[in-house]
C-alpha cells in the first residue's frame, strides 16, 4: 500500500485480511501474555506523553489509556482503514485518544507536542531495512534525554522451533525480505548503531515465533543502564 510516494505493508500483509488482524494476532501470538507484560515494561504513568508508532488496530493505545487514564496518548500509522478501528476502540472506551495518519516525523506531529516514551509493537518486521533506520533515526530524535524507547517485535529465532514456526506463518504473510533481517537479530543493533543504550528485556515463545521485548535509552541518559 501507498501514502504519497512511500510505501507500507497492511498489518496482515494484505489490505484485505486488516478486518481479521485483531482476531488472527490473538490465535497466533499468545496476545494476553505478550501483551500484558509489554504493557508492564513501558509502566504508564499519568504525566506521560506516549508516541504510538505503527499503532494499528489501537489495542495497545487503548490498553495503555485504561491503565493510565490521565496519559497523553497520540497514534500514528500509514493506514487509513486500521486507524478507523482504532478510533472506533477508543470511542467505545469513552477514550480521548489522537490517531494521525501518516508516517513517523516530527512535522506528522501535534505541534509543540514531545513524547516522554516512545513505543512500537509488531511493526519493524514488517519494514525494509532502510525503514527499519529511518524510523529508529526519528524516534531517537524524538526522545527527550530521560525517555525511553519501547519495542516489541519478532526478534532473533534462537530455536530451529522458532524459526520453523516463523517461517510458516509471518514470513508466509510478510515475506522474507523484510522479516528475515529482525529474525537474524538486528533491531538492537541498529539500535547500538545509532548511539541507543539497548537492553532486551524479554523473549516470549509464541505459535508465530519469538517475540523480543528492547527497551532503549539515550546513551547519555540519567536513566541508562550505563549511566554513574
Amino acid at each position: 500500500m501507498t501514502v504519497g510516494s512511500k510505501v507500507y505493508t497492511p498489518p496482515l500483509g494484505h489490505d484485505w485480511l486488516t478486518p481479521v488482524y485483531d482476531t488472527a494476532v490473538r490465535a497466533l501470538t499468545r496476545e494476553h501474555v505478550w501483551r500484558s507484560a509489554f504493557i508492564k515494561q513501558i509502566d504508564p504513568s499519568h504525566d506521560d506523553r506516549i508516541l504510538d508508532v505503527g499503532c494499528g488496530t489501537g489495542t495497545l493505545a487503548v490498553a495503555l489509556k485504561q491503565m493510565a487514564p490521565q496519559a497523553d496518548i497520540v497514534g500514528i500509522d500509514p493506514d487509513r482503514r486500521a486507524l478507523a478501528r482504532a478510533a472506533a476502540k477508543a470511542t467505545a472506551e469513552s477514550q480521548t485518544l489522537r490517531f494521525v495518519e501518516g508516517f513517523l516525523s516530527e512535522s506528522a506531529l501535534p505541534s509543540k507536542w514531545k513524547p516522554t516514551k516512545i513505543i512500537s509493537s509488531l511493526v519493524f518486521h514488517q519494514t525494509p531495512l532502510a525503514t527499519k533506520r529511518e524510523i529508529l533515526s526519528t524516534m531517537s530524535s524524538l526522545l527527550p534525554e530521560k525517555g525511553a524507547i519501547h519495542i516489541a517485535d519478532y526478534g532473533l529465532q534462537q530455536s530451529v522451533l522458532m524459526r520453523a514456526l516463523f517461517r510458516s506463518t509471518v514470513q508466509m504473510l510478510d515475506g522474507v525480505a523484510d522479516t528475515q533481517p529482525n529474525a537474524d537479530g538486528i533491531l538492537p543493533e541498529l539500535m547500538a548503531e545509532i548511539g541507543l543504550v539497548v537492553e532486551n528485556t524479554r523473549i516470549v515463545p509464541t505459535p508465530s515465533g519469538a517475540i523480543s521485548f528492547y527497551r532503549a535509552v539515550p546513551r547519555i541518559s540519567n536513566n541508562s543502564p550505563r549511566a554513574k
